[in-house]
């Protein structure tokens, strides 16, 4: 499918009437890409997907970016996606091209925005994305909790939201502060009185990405609840305990419990993981991309 046409909806009205493909039919157009080079499949499957992509660039057209332009970087993120793509890791494409069809959206925006022109981390990317919708919420539990944050109390608790230092959130709040606005304030031009927030990005996931990601969590779980069969009980304990708690249990703690060194309970982790690899690989041959 072309990535260009005579006019917004040229795009979006081809990639609606393109075939849905089922997850065998995928499969079987992804080996003949990978292993062949077949051109017809990889068009096929390109073209299939063309709708998600164009799904995902109309989130990002508050940036004031043209649709056109949004939908092409959408385009080619969903072609390095399928050049990229492994069918062995027994995951949808969908899934997978998400992430790529995101990535290079946001490359593209970040690359134009008049204000953030320069090359960015990845914290800055967060920031950018992410920043204001954070800052409004935590300014709403705020006020419904009838607490007071002064700025520094607010930047400190966006780095901790998002995970990033608050050195980048002062830097970003800097670059974002001549467009600054209250998300609450109401759209003036809005005859229903939206607030400005409500044209945020729904970062929630769709139905169709819902399932696929809990059928893969799935498939990962029963593989995790195999290969501790695998184990004896000390074993698993130690496993369980180093790194299956929200608060893994150190190397000197565990010792002290079992009356061994640190030094030994080391070994036996270690052990415990040569043996959980084993047999994931002669169980679920498929899961061996996941532990590269």
């Amino acid at each position: 499918m072309p990535l260009d046409g005579p006019n917004d909806n040229f795009l979006p009205r081809r990639a609606m009437k393109a075939e849905l493909l089922d997850a065998e039919t995928e499969l079987q157009l992804a080996y003949a890409w990978r292993d062949h080079r077949d051109e017809a499949a990889l068009h096929r499957l390109v073209t299939a997907y063309m709708r998600l992509a164009i799904s995902m660039a109309a989130r990002f057209k508050r940036y004031g970016a043209p649709m056109n332009d949004l939908i092409q970087e959408a385009g080619l993120g969903l072609m390095k996606a399928a050049d990229k793509f492994d069918p062995d890791r027994g995951v949808r494409f969908s899934t997978y091209a998400v992430w790529w069809i995101k990535a290079s959206i946001q490359d593209y925006v970040m690359r134009n925005w008049s204000m953030v022109r320069t090359g960015s981390t990845s914290s800055q990317k967060s920031l950018f994305f992410n920043m204001r919708r954070v800052q409004a919420q935590l300014e709403r539990e705020a006020q419904t909790e009838g607490v007071e944050l002064d700025r520094h109390q607010l930047r400190e608790q966006i780095a901790n939201e998002l995970g990033v230092p608050l050195r980048d959130v002062e830097m970003m709040e800097g670059r974002l502060s001549g467009a600054d606005f209250s998300l609450n304030a109401v759209q003036s031009a809005d005859e229903d009185g939206r607030e400005w927030i409500d044209t945020l990005e729904d970062e929630s996931a769709q139905a169709a990405e819902t399932i696929e990601i809990q059928h893969d969590s799935r498939r990962l779980q029963d593989w995790l609840i195999s290969a501790m069969q695998a184990l004896n009980d000390r074993e698993r304990y130690i496993v369980q305990e180093r790194k299956l708690k929200r608060e893994p249990r150190t190397l000197e703690s565990l010792g002290n419990e079992l009356g061994l060194s640190k030094e030994r309970i080391r070994q036996l982790e270690a052990a415990a993981f040569v043996k959980m690899r084993k047999s994931l690989e002669k169980e679920a041959p498929e899961v061996q991309n996941f532990l590269l």
